[in-house]
């Protein structure tokens, strides 16, 4: 408890700050709106619903990017994992797509898709992929051999083994991965309104800025803030209950 005191003392000085440099007017109120000012944009877009919409718009097409990321990345990165041979051939290929950034994606995406929903989850999922990619098949290559020497003595089908074995032990490595692509959708998801999409939180902040309502554009931006701390959160939970998973899975083979 004194940690989180200590910890928002900082903070609360800068409001507090920051409140007195706007009342003061040194601040600009067209580019810099008071604390209170920005709480009350907020309490009014969480009661008209507005920024819980454009909030449900932006988290609807990162988790469908996030879903399409992690469905393929674990897939590929399992079969490179198990199969070296395999990951020396598509290996230069997927290390020359790598670097591209996503938001270079947009206008191919856009051209394929047109704007809404699938142009930006396309986006999205290429930018969420490569983490899972990597921390999956850094993880398969980590297990303990003597798993998978006791799935082949089982005479265990590939699905069986990959079941049974191979993504239990790197359940918990894998969550790593899926944890920093969850946090690469929301940053490109809001990019990708931001710079082009017609909907979401990162359309009604550029919405605001240009409409001079920077109490409305602060308080969305407080609120992504708060988003993005609480699934982070929600995927470490996640992640932290993962090795006993993985250990009742390895025990049970043994």
């Amino acid at each position: 408890m004194k940690a989180v005191v200590r910890g928002a003392l900082l903070p609360l000085a800068l409001v507090l700050a920051w409140e007195g440099l706007a009342r003061a007017g040194v601040l600009p109120p067209d580019t810099a709106s008071r604390p209170t000012d920005v709480l009350r944009a907020l309490a009014g877009g969480l009661a008209d619903g507005t920024i819980l919409i454009a909030t449900g718009q932006s988290l609807a097409a990162g988790a469908a990017g996030l879903a399409i990321a992690v469905i393929a990345g674990v897939l590929l990165g399992t079969a490179l994992g198990l199969a070296p041979r395999a990951e020396r051939i598509v290996g230069p290929t997927l290390e020359a797509l790598r670097p591209v950034p996503a938001v270079a994606l947009i206008p191919l995406s856009l051209l394929l898709f047109g704007f809404g929903l699938r142009m930006e989850a396309a986006v999205i999922a290429f930018a969420a992929f490569w983490p899972v990619l990597v921390v999956t098949a850094a993880a398969v290559r980590g297990i303990e051999p003597r798993l998978l020497e006791v799935a082949r003595l089982l005479e265990l089908s590939p699905v069986a083994r990959l079941r049974r074995i191979v993504l239990p032990a790197a359940f918990a490595r894998i969550l790593v991965g899926v944890r920093l692509a969850a946090g690469i959708a929301l940053v490109v998801a809001v990019t990708v309104e931001i710079v082009l999409n017609p909907r979401g939180i990162g359309y009604s902040m550029m919405s605001a800025q240009q409409s001079l309502h920077p109490d409305r554009m602060y308080a969305e931006l407080l609120w992504l803030g708060a988003v993005g701390w609480a699934l982070n959160a929600l995927i470490g939970r996640a992640a932290a209950g993962a090795p006993g998973a993985a250990a009742a899975a390895a025990g049970a083979m043994r």
